[in-house]
């Protein structure tokens, strides 16, 4: 039986994320598997690996085969690494604790690079923040200017309205006044012109 290492999908179509299992190279891929070792999730930065270590170290020492992605991640994990050290103290190169001494600088190497690939990231995501907050008030100032524009300009229409109903209203008193004068004077006058009886005697 070929047994390798591979992904099976999980997820969903937007979000898919992978569990990394042992199976029969003749299953389906996300069918029937033989062991589950870990979890692959590549939708964060950097991409959240679970893996048990000494399972997929032993699988790989018993020619179970990686696949590409798979292999990667091993990779990725020292997993790789830890298999090369091993085949070292065999062969007598190197003693264990050279070989152990090693992974760990390796892992510390790792280690530092990832938390710089997350600040990063922080950093990135803090800048976005603020951008996205300066433009917020930029767009709520230019908001609130425009209100008191239009404010302005309606209050300033409301006074001249104001004024032109005033002068109106004067206008229309000058008038009345006029015509109320005019039949006193008529009266006035036609007064004056008829002839007294002493006049007439």
């Amino acid at each position: 039986m070929a047994t390798k290492i591979r992904l099976a999908r999980h997820g969903h179509k937007d979000y898919a994320y992978y569990h990394i299992v042992i199976a029969d190279s003749r299953a389906p891929r996300d069918g029937k598997f033989i062991e589950r070792i870990g979890s692959y999730n590549p939708n964060l930065n950097p991409a959240k690996v679970d893996l048990n270590f000494d399972r997929a170290l032993y699988w790989l020492n018993v020619g179970a085969q990686p696949t590409d992605t798979v292999r990667n991640i091993l990779s990725g994990e020292g997993v790789l690494l830890m298999k090369h050290l091993l085949g070292g103290v065999k062969k007598g190169a190197l003693s264990e604790e050279e070989a152990q001494k090693r992974f760990e600088a390796w892992k510390t190497q790792k280690t530092s690079k990832d938390t710089q690939i997350m600040q990063k990231e922080a950093s990135k995501k803090l800048e976005a923040q603020k951008k996205a907050l300066a433009h917020e008030v930029e767009v709520n100032q230019n908001k609130a200017s425009e209100l008191a524009k239009k404010r302005q300009e309606a209050s300033e229409a409301l006074a001249k309205a104001a004024v032109e109903a005033a002068k109106e209203a004067e206008g229309t008193e000058t008038e009345v006044e006029e015509s109320a004068a005019a039949p006193a004077e008529e009266a006035s006058a036609e007064v004056a012109t008829e002839p007294t009886p002493e006049a007439e005697a």
